[in-house]
């Protein structure tokens, strides 16, 4: 918020010119309007306020609303337009104070106009707070509920899809009760079961078996407390010189699997918990413990192991990175403003920007969910997919010793990022102009948990979108604008920033960013010139003094149900190629396009080739020039750290066997509601792969099919001095672009009618 409370004399001077306003009431309309202190009643309501000193103007943001207010001014500006004030704002005691209808009078005034009421529901709207605790309240009445259930997901069971493009494109409404889908942890323990929302019963009640459920929030406070509290734990810490527990930070982690080479029970719900040291500098990811591991029973409640190797002190350096022992950097202030409101609308949970309109929400489990995506092309309504969402990620780490060999994290299928999601920050985590959406979802109680500022939404200036300077001539060019959906999830030292990023020409993209805190090792060397260093960074680089940052990979995968211009979609695949030149003249070769189509799922399973082309294309449909209309699939566009061409791991790891989707950049599928996540359903501690290598086992067709793209991208982190102790953030982008699919360069805009 800028100042406004610290007076210029420019602002001061003003104040003694308009203090004769102020009397503790000031007129209104007639009568008397009662006055209330303006910087703490519009922070108090969630809006940003501005002083210009040059101007002499209050300028004040909140989410769409844009306005401009002069004290002494009967009239305020809303998003360009002129609203009158039941009472002026005034200045007393070097505070601008405002009458207590001033919010109602400005933000009910009907001039912004970036907020739409829903007046038909849309059908994948996530469940409210009142649906969540009705589902809870079924299952909880049943017979089969016991007291100590915990709950590790409770989403909307979506209904049919076609029914759901029949009411996006024609407005036909979706004739299906409300259902919850509700994923239960009894001890270690899951159950599945389906309620009905409307007639308050349960359709489908399945213990599931040999498998295990997410790791929760109160495990994190449970695993805590074990650890400081063994004593076989405290005297393992004695030996490295730490004698106070409470000091103590620990981390859970899922153990992987090692077909019982690791001696631990398959059947038992277990964490790995490695620790690190609060010395008080905000950091303790900074001072890890290192080889130290113990391994806990979350149902007993105990340590049931505890895993040790050569001792290693713990680095005990101050590494703060909250800049409490650093100089401010200073900068001048970079305002964004959008005079006259927002060039989007958000309609209940629907987004309509431009020609673009898609459906928002958030899971527990994967975050934001992109659905009913549509172009409006020069009147039509075009669907590009039925629904895009992060399907899964892994991030493993390449070290074998006994802290680290098991670090494998699969973020959201063991731990839930949705869960996890970070409230963003405006002016930091996101633009100033960006529009902040909380959600609800539900916690491991069943209860409905809100989030603030989950989910921001925001339009940007993105250079040029084309430009072209003929020779005598005007210049021709225009600016590109995209807008983004940002969320962003804190899960233990990493925070993972995912943008959804719609341009005017059609384009999506899908940029996923890792900032937060390396894992790092402790380790005797100081410097590369000590006898230990090349022991020391075998499996990683020496960031700091005593500590080094393991080499590890960050691969994402999305699950994107395209429906290209319709749901059956076919995927061709278009290769360059150098070939003889037959037709004559002083050239010997000439550059053509292998054109071929790729006919079943596990044919499509490939590693990406940034010098092909792979389209999902709708055969049925052609372009005015008689190309099938099509999107390209393009699952590295660059980034900023080397690209994970792959999974860096023995083909004979357990890792392959339980995790295939890691390894290859796009997979096709045919559409099948249940098949939702790469890694499969309940991916913590599987034997084998549940995900995307038993969705494509059965080799179904893929011509002219209702098909989902599952894309792959990551980076290869090979850590650098740069990102200690904290990492800017590094990127990594995929594109999904229209290819065909539209017949002339869709950002030129609508053509004029014929005089």
């Amino acid at each position: 918020m800028g100042s406004s409370s610290i007076f210029s004399p420019r602002k001061t001077a003003l104040a003694l010119a308009v203090a004769c306003l102020f009397s503790g009431q000031v007129l209104a309309h007639g009568g008397e309007a009662h006055m209330v202190e303006m910087d703490k009643t519009l922070t108090e309501f969630g809006a940003d306020v501005k002083w210009d000193d040059y101007a002499q103007i209050y300028t004040i943001t909140k989410d769409g609303a844009f306005i401009k207010v002069k004290p002494g001014a009967n009239t305020a500006i809303v998003n360009g337009k002129s609203l009158t004030l039941q009472a002026p704002l005034v200045m007393k005691d070097n505070k601008a104070w405002i009458s207590d209808t001033f919010v109602n009078d400005v933000f009910q005034s009907g001039l912004d106009q970036t907020f739409q009421v829903e007046k038909t529901p849309h059908p994948l709207n996530a469940l409210s707070p009142d649906e969540i605790k009705q589902a809870v309240g079924i299952v909880k009445a049943s017979p089969d509920f016991k007291p100590n259930t915990r709950f590790t997901q409770i989403a909307l069971a979506e209904p049919d899809k076609a029914k759901v493009w029949d009411f996006v494109l024609n407005g036909t409404a979706v004739d299906a009760p409300r259902e919850a889908n509700i994923t239960m942890l009894d001890g270690k323990f899951i159950i599945e079961a389906r309620v009905d929302l409307k007639d308050k019963k349960i359709l489908h009640w399945e213990p599931i078996k040999d498998a295990h459920g997410m790791v929760l929030l109160d495990d994190f406070m449970a695993v805590q407390k074990i650890v400081t509290g063994s004593q076989e734990y405290a005297d393992a810490l004695k030996k490295r010189g730490i004698n106070d527990p409470s000091k103590v930070m620990t981390t859970p982690l899922t153990v992987g699997y090692f077909d019982g080479k690791d001696g631990l029970k398959q059947e038992d719900r277990l964490l790995k918990v490695v620790s690190y040291l609060d010395i008080g500098d905000g950091n303790y990811w900074a001072h890890p413990i290192e080889n130290l591991v113990a391994v806990v029973d979350l149902v007993e409640k105990k340590i049931i192991k505890i895993e040790e190797g050569a001792i290693v002190p713990v680095p005990m350096e101050p590494r703060p990175y909250d800049g409490r022992d650093r100089e401010p950097v200073a900068h001048k202030p970079l305002e964004i403003t959008e005079p006259e409101g927002k060039n989007y609308t958000i309609t209940g949970n629907m987004i309509h920007w431009q020609n673009w309109d898609f459906h928002l929400s958030l899971d527990s489990r994967v975050g934001p969910i992109i659905s009913t995506v549509t172009f409006n092309d020069n009147g039509k309504k075009r669907q590009v997919m039925y629904e895009g969402s992060l399907g899964g990620m892994i991030v493993p780490y390449g070290d074998p010793d006994v802290g680290w060999y098991f670090k494998a994290y699969l973020d959201s299928g063991d731990y839930g990022m949705g869960t996890l999601t970070s409230p963003l920050v405006r002016g930091k985590d996101v633009p100033s102009n960006a529009v902040l959406l909380n959600q609800t979802i539900p916690d491991y109680t069943g209860a409905p948990m809100e989030i603030p500022r989950a989910m921001a939404i925001f339009e940007r200036y993105a250079g040029p979108e084309y430009k072209h300077q003929e020779m005598n001539q005007p210049n021709v060019s225009t600016e590109r604008r995209e807008l983004v959906v940002r969320w962003i999830s804190t899960v233990g030292n990493y925070d993972y920033i995912f943008d959804w990023i719609f341009h005017e020409n059609g384009t999506i993209g899908i940029d996923a960013g890792a900032t937060g805190i390396e894992a790092v090792k402790g380790v005797t060397a100081k410097t590369m010139h000590d006898p230990s260093a090349k022991e020391d960074t075998k499996y990683g680089t020496l960031i700091d003094h005593n500590i080094v940052g393991t080499t590890h990979q960050h691969i994402y995968n999305f699950r994107l149900d395209m429906d290209v211009d319709g749901t059956n979609n076919s995927l061709v695949a278009m290769d360059p190629e150098v070939k003889p030149n037959t037709a004559g003249g002083p050239r010997t070769s000439t550059l053509q396009i292998n054109q071929y189509s790729i006919d079943t799922e596990q044919q499509a399973a490939q590693k990406f080739d940034p010098g092909t082309i792979r389209l999902l294309s709708n055969t049925s449909k052609e372009n005015r020039m008689g190309n099938p209309v099509s999107y390209q699939i393009i699952p590295y566009a660059g980034g900023t750290h080397p690209v994970a061409t792959g999974a860096k791991f023995a083909p004979d790891e357990w890792i392959y066997h339980r995790l295939s989707f890691m390894d290859k950049q796009l997979w096709v599928t045919r559409y099948h509601p249940n098949e939702m996540y790469p890694e499969g359903k309940f991916p913590n501690r599987s034997t084998q792969d549940t995900g995307l290598g038993q969705f494509s086992k059965d080799n179904e067709s893929l011509d002219n099919q209702d098909n989902v793209v599952w894309m792959t991208t990551g980076t290869t982190h090979v850590a650098r001095a740069e990102e200690w102790p904290i990492m800017p953030t590094e990127w990594v982008h995929t594109l999904l672009k229209p290819w065909n699919f539209f017949d002339e360069t869709p950002s030129l805009g609508k053509k004029k009618e014929a005089q």
